[in-house]
């Protein structure tokens, strides 16, 4: 039986559904979901993400099957549509789109009204009355074929555009003349075959093979590729396409064309929102080149207010779409991006999508989704990204400082911040590559830009609406944005940006408001975001369905509250040699260092006891009533060492020793593999009373803090065990510490001593170290190292190759590696809790706080991760949504 490569939608056949997103892609899976809801769609197919591969297979050669599906397919829409393709008289004509599984909005390729030629524009203009119309959508045509299928600097049509405006003395495109368009389509052929050498294509069959090639070929291209890097999208998927026939907005003032959502993407208020064009075509609402309208009265601000609603010009198609948005809504049970043309005053649906919104929206529509009892508790955690929390954990503007509001423009994504301007997307990647804050300052984005926007710190445009491609892409990334601020007049070439008659340059300082659309000269200062009732109640449900616990790492009593304020429920990792480097302490650590005694480090540890004891106290009690885990001294001790000759000197003097002497020490500890050397419980082993020093620390704190009524839980862990030995030797001297503490003070607290596994052969032999352990913590930031065999500092030279060649599935320091790392912690949970079925088990490494990492940790039965303060609620949502998937 032959595969099916091609599925038809329409209202009279469908055959696909919106479950059947990885073969359909999600645009595709929504056509044909749209369709069997008998929603007015125009009827078309979908080539599958399967064929996609499938041409990538074959050295980008489409099939035979596929074709053979592909004509079929058109046969059927030529039935339905009483067009046909390639005929001159009564032309079907085609959108060819993109459709990834996972929505990509931008970055892959779109051609309109696919089919016409110098013949069939004619018989368009004849069968429309509307010659303008039909060279309009042919000129289109050329543009969008010439850039996608013909790899062609469009900017020299673009140019051409400009030129003819300027001298018929006209702003807008819909102010030219058909012959003004007839005129620029002989321009346009005659400039893509003098600067390409190739004629552009007139047969209709040729020009849907090349674009259906084309938007295959979109798959990979440079900003799609770093879309799916940083959204962690596979590049194995592959992308459908999806032809379908064309219905048109720029026939005249009874067409339109308009994206909507069913609730406020910025907010989420349950309004209806959205923005529209009369007599315009898909990708201009979008595009920024013309000021959008708004749809009606909540869709106003203060670019648009002016403008007719659409709801007042053409009432009838409103109340249709006021129809359609809550049928979508209410059946995806989701706030929905959709788009629409009106052609002729009847409205057509030309996609639906759970719509890209911002954190904050996000979760107000979860919420109150649930409080409408359209969702559960359940599904409403699942709808929200972990990461997505991001954004809401970040700075905004302090309300105080004085501020220099030079524009205003569209608050088209909440959030604020500020830096140097930067006019081009390779200029904003290069300076922040150099350590600078930047905002993008742009006339409009588009999906080149890509780079540019995830280097900034906000996209500032000039032109654009709340639905543009800067609006959409950075609400996604959770960054600022202010858009189609039209008193901006930018230029990139001379890279300048003139306010009010004032200008600035790329490097000059700009703040940004995205949630009240100020653009603001220099920097402004920022402060917390605010907990909202929203997010509590979120968070709260939350913690009703996780099974992970949730702790931090934390170094400082300030880290320790910023975690404690965002859920944390204790500490899993305490870094006592980050207490070390305090300027007040570090002579007295580099003292040690250099004893040449027992007796002599000894009185050097004896400096730096009353510092540690402090930072203990500190830390517990923050954390009353919580378990805080204490690791001992890690690093090689040459890592304490002056590296500059000034810090060197002034060692010298105060150790009354030659700069010899200091050179010569830094000689003697430095290592060729700090990462496997002399470090962790090795450095315990040779030089105990280094770790005498911190458990006498840590107990003597918790005995003052009790003293004072708070609760206090220390786990005490020793780092870098390769051997059952080394941990059963430091602890039994930990123990003799402690007991020495607890006879002299005359009273005792609870404690618990484990180890961190991050050496491979720990892993392994699990269940011997077990035997000496009250807690395993992995230590997955070496754990993958010494698996690897991988430099962390230096696998960034070549990891990102190893991922887009798809040999691994992720940077195994993002995302834990499953297969290798991974089987070494589940070996070691397994064997550790059969030796000792009272230990408890955690992670301390930057994984910790990574989703998926998360997720795996739930199955292997951890009990609890532990990530850096601002990620704890992305780790408190992505263990209750690990909870919920694997639920039985």
């Amino acid at each position: 039986m032959t595969k099916q490569w091609v599925y038809l939608f329409s209202a009279e056949k469908t055959e696909g559904n919106k479950d059947m997103k990885d073969l359909l892609g999600g645009k595709g899976a929504n056509l044909a979901e749209m369709c069997s809801l008998k929603l007015s769609v125009p009827p078309g197919f979908t080539v599958t993400t399967e064929a996609c591969l499938d041409y990538e297979k074959n050295k980008k050669s489409i099939n035979q099957d596929v074709r053979a599906q592909v004509l079929k397919s058109i046969t059927e829409v030529e039935a339905m549509t009483g067009k046909k393709f390639g005929d001159n008289a009564n032309p079907l004509l085609f959108s060819v789109r993109s459709g990834a599984r996972a929505s990509m909005p931008g970055m892959m390729d779109t051609v309109l009204n696919l089919g016409l030629n110098d013949q069939s524009v004619l018989g368009l203009a004849k069968l429309t009355n509307n010659d303008r119309f039909a060279w309009d959508s042919y000129r289109r045509f050329i543009q969008m074929y010439a850039n996608v299928v013909m790899d062609f600097n469009v900017s020299l049509l673009e140019a051409t555009l400009e030129d003819l405006k300027e001298a018929r003395g006209v702003h807008e495109d819909t102010q030219l003349s058909a012959a003004d368009l007839r005129e620029l389509v002989t321009v346009f052929k005659r400039i893509i075959l003098e600067e390409s050498g190739e004629s552009f294509p007139t047969d209709p069959m040729e020009q849907l093979w090349l674009a259906v090639s084309a938007v295959f070929n979109s798959w990979g291209n440079p900003r799609a590729v770093k879309y799916r890097e940083i959204y962690d999208i596979p590049h194995s998927w592959g992308t459908a396409v999806n032809v379908q026939s064309m219905v048109f907005g720029n026939m005249g003032e009874d067409c339109a064309t308009g994206v909507c959502f069913t609730r406020d993407p910025s907010t989420g208020e349950r309004k209806f929102f959205g923005e529209y064009l009369i007599n315009a075509q898909g990708e201009d609402v979008v595009a920024g080149i013309r000021t959008p309208q708004p749809i009606n009265d909540f869709s106003k601000n203060d670019s648009n207010k002016h403008f007719k609603t659409l709801e007042e010009a053409m009432p009838a198609a409103f109340a249709d779409l006021t129809t359609v948005y809550k049928k979508l809504e209410a059946h995806y049970k989701d706030m929905q991006d959709i788009e629409f043309t009106i052609e002729n005053k009847k409205l057509y649906i030309l996609q639906t999508r759970n719509g890209k919104r911002t954190a904050a929206a996000g979760i107000k529509i979860a919420v109150d989704l649930v409080s409408e009892g359209i969702l559960s508790k359940q599904e409403a955690l699942l709808r929200v990204g972990p990461e997505d929390l991001n954004q809401l954990l970040h700075p905004r503007l302090d309300p105080k400082a004085v501020k220099k509001i030079i524009a205003k423009g569209l608050p088209a994504s909440p959030g604020a911040g500020g830096g140097m301007i930067a006019f081009t997307s390779e200029h904003a990647h290069a300076m922040n590559e150099e350590g600078k804050k930047v905002i993008l300052v742009r006339q409009e984005t588009s999906p080149e830009d890509i780079a540019g926007m995830v280097a900034s710190q906000g996209i500032l445009t000039a032109r654009g609406g709340m639905t543009s491609h800067a609006a959409v892409v950075a609400r996604g990334m959770g960054k600022p944005c202010v858009a189609g601020c039209s008193a901006l007049m930018v230029d990139a070439k001379a890279g300048t940006l003139t306010v009010g008659g004032k200008v600035y340059k790329e490097g000059d300082f700009l703040t940004i408001d995205g949630g009240t659309g100020e653009v603001i000269e220099g920097l402004v200062p920022t402060i917390d975001a605010a907990i909202t009732d929203d997010f509590a109640t979120f968070m709260k449900w939350s913690d009703e369905f996780r099974k992970l616990g949730v702790r931090t790492n934390a170094d400082s009593p300030e880290d320790a509250k910023v975690a404690i304020k965002f859920g944390a429920e204790g500490i899993g990792l305490t870094r006592t040699e980050h207490m070390f480097f305090e300027k007040d302490r570090i002579l007295a650590v580099r003292e040690m260092i250099f004893a040449n005694t027992v007796t002599d480090r000894e009185k050097a540890l004896a400096k730096i006891l009353p510092f540690q004891r402090e930072d203990f106290v500190g830390i517990f009690t923050v954390l009353n009533n919580l378990p805080v885990n204490i690791r001992l001294l890690d690093p090689p001790l040459h890592e304490f060492l002056p590296h500059s000759e000034e810090d060197k000197k002034e060692l010298a003097t105060s150790l009354g020793l030659d700069l010899k002497a200091i050179e010569n020490r830094g000689e003697q500890l430095h290592e060729f593999n700090p990462m496997l050397g002399h470090r962790g419980c090795r450095l315990g082993v040779t030089f105990p009373e280094i770790y005498r020093m911190q458990v006498q620390a840590i107990i003597e704190a918790a005995l003052i803090c009790a003293d004072k009524g708070i609760n206090v839980y220390p786990e005490i862990m020793i780092p870098l065990v390769a051997v059952e030995g080394e941990l059963s030797l430091l602890k039994s001297e930990a123990i003799a510490e402690i007991e020495r503490v607890f006879k002299e003070k005359g009273k005792k607290v609870k404690y618990k001593i484990g180890t961190m596994i991050e050496l491979p052969r720990a892993a392994i032999m699990g269940g011997s170290i077990a035997k000496h352990a009250e807690f395993f913590s992995f230590g997955t930031n070496d754990l993958t190292q010494t698996t690897f065999g991988l430099s962390r500092d230096d696998a960034g030279k070549f990891l990102p190759e190893y991922v887009s060649k798809g040999l691994v599935p992720n940077d195994p320091f993002v995302s834990i590696d499953q297969e290798g790392v991974g089987f070494l912690m589940r070996h070691a949970v397994t064997e550790g809790r059969k030796a000792n079925p009272d230990m408890h088990f955690g992670i301390c490494g930057e994984h910790g706080g990574e989703p998926k990492s998360i997720e795996f940790c739930h199955k292997i039965g951890l009990d609890y991760v532990s990530c850096s303060p601002y990620r704890v609620p992305i780790a408190r949502l992505a263990a209750a949504q690990a909870a919920i998937r694997n639920t039985k």
